[in-house]
């Protein structure tokens, strides 16, 4: 009975001792817990913004090779195609080939990186991107240089690395991230063209067209191994104003310029310096501070100076000094409509709408060289100034009546 009666009390006191000691160690567990799963996430979170920046870097690296090697091979066709035969008119309608093909590929390009990823995508595009400097190379006369277009059906990677970088990219950050594309832009331009031109006079006329088909097969095996296979965002471009001058660029800096490959070349990477520059000091920049809707006006405005410009052009240096405006505009208009559009859509259909947008260019590429063959012909280079001034003013007009719903904040 003693017994019992000296056990009972303790026994209530040990357990009350034990359930004052079981709160504090639970609550010491889960604070450990707790701070391990904080840690784990931030370590996750940590390495998640690492790959997204390292491959936004491999994106920014393949648009530059791609656009060197496409820009390399630009500015050497003019006179591939004269070897061979084609007039100024001849020449036109490869240039129109080459962007019907675009146009029509655009938007199905758009729609496969949604569907199967942008790696695929962009692998799509490095091989397509391989198959026509193969063709190119082995292009000995006019019907082969016409096939040596077919490929460029699925040759988007430029699109390609904007929607990479749309689907890395918050809504606030994208106008800038998309805006460095111009960076890249002007180094293809400065490489390729100056490169272009060199190895074609010094090594051969095809030699730009060899050098394309390895560092095709290099970038597709770049987008094979380092962009992730998923890029999507797991919660829930592009309107591009081309002026007949620059899509009749290659046959103005022959004609009217009267410049060989290498002079034509080096004018190029002068445009590309421009584009380097303004890209990369001034276009991102100016997103941080002023509203899409201002920058959209202000393109616009400067497009249709630029086109006066052009309508009073006589020699290659005129040019040059109306290039530094036209590459503002250029840039930053480009940049904007991107940023505008990829917003406007759920990041489902980024893919689709950069596709969309993808073939603005082709279509100015495809219709471009007809007409401005057909004005150039029949009243000079001047008429390409004239046309743009008139079509801009009017945009600009538009514009400034419209009520088009842009975001009106600026990015932060």
């Amino acid at each position: 009975m003693l017994t019992q009666h000296l056990s009972h009390p303790c026994q209530p006191a040990v357990s009350r001792s034990m359930s004052t000691m079981n709160p504090k160690a639970s609550s010491g567990g889960e604070e450990e817990a707790s701070g391990i799963r904080s840690k784990t996430l931030g370590k996750s979170v940590c390495s998640g913004k690492v790959e997204r920046r390292q491959a936004i870097l491999v994106a920014y690296l393949m648009a530059t090779l791609e656009l060197t090697f496409l820009f390399m091979q630009t500015g050497v066709m003019p006179y591939l195609a004269k070897s061979l035969g084609l007039d100024s008119v001849g020449l036109g309608y490869l240039q129109t080939t080459f962007g019907v093909l675009q146009l029509v590929g655009g938007p199905i390009f758009g729609r496969f990186a949604d569907q199967f990823g942008t790696r695929a995508a962009l692998i799509l595009s490095c091989a397509s991107g391989s198959a026509f400097f193969l063709l190119t190379s082995i292009s000995t006369s006019i019907p082969l240089l016409f096939l040596s277009r077919l490929p460029a059906v699925f040759m988007h990677g430029l699109p390609g690395a904007q929607k990479l970088i749309t689907d890395l990219t918050t809504p606030s950050q994208r106008a800038d991230a998309l805006g460095k594309l111009g960076l890249c832009f002007g180094i293809g331009i400065i490489i390729g063209s100056a490169l272009g031109g060199v190895l074609s006079t010094k090594f051969g006329i095809f030699v730009p067209a060899y050098v394309g088909l390895v560092g095709n097969l290099i970038n597709t095996m770049i987008a094979m191994v380092c962009i992730p296979l998923q890029t999507k965002p797991k919660s829930d471009h592009h309107v591009t104003e081309h002026s007949l001058f620059l899509i009749m660029f290659s046959v103005i800096s022959m004609d009217f310029f009267g410049l060989e490959a290498v002079e034509s070349g080096y004018l190029m990477s002068y445009f590309g310096v421009l584009q380097m520059v303004v890209q990369g000091l001034v276009t991102g920049k100016l997103t941080n501070h002023c509203t899409e809707r201002t920058l959209l006006r202000l393109s616009v405005f400067i497009f249709a100076g630029v086109g006066l410009g052009m309508a009073r052009m006589r020699t290659v240096w005129h040019y040059c000094i109306i290039a530094m405006p036209m590459v503002f505009a250029f840039g930053t208009l480009g940049t904007i409509t991107d940023s505008i559009l990829t917003k406007a859509v759920p990041s489902s259909d980024t893919g689709t709408m950069l596709g969309i947008c993808a073939s603005v260019q082709p279509l100015t590429q495809t219709v471009g060289p007809t007409i401005g063959g057909v004005l150039y012909k029949q009243f000079g280079v001047s008429s390409f100034g004239y046309l743009q001034l008139i079509v801009n003013i009017g945009l600009f007009v538009y514009l400034l009546k419209s009520k088009i719903p842009l975001r009106e904040m600026k990015s932060q």
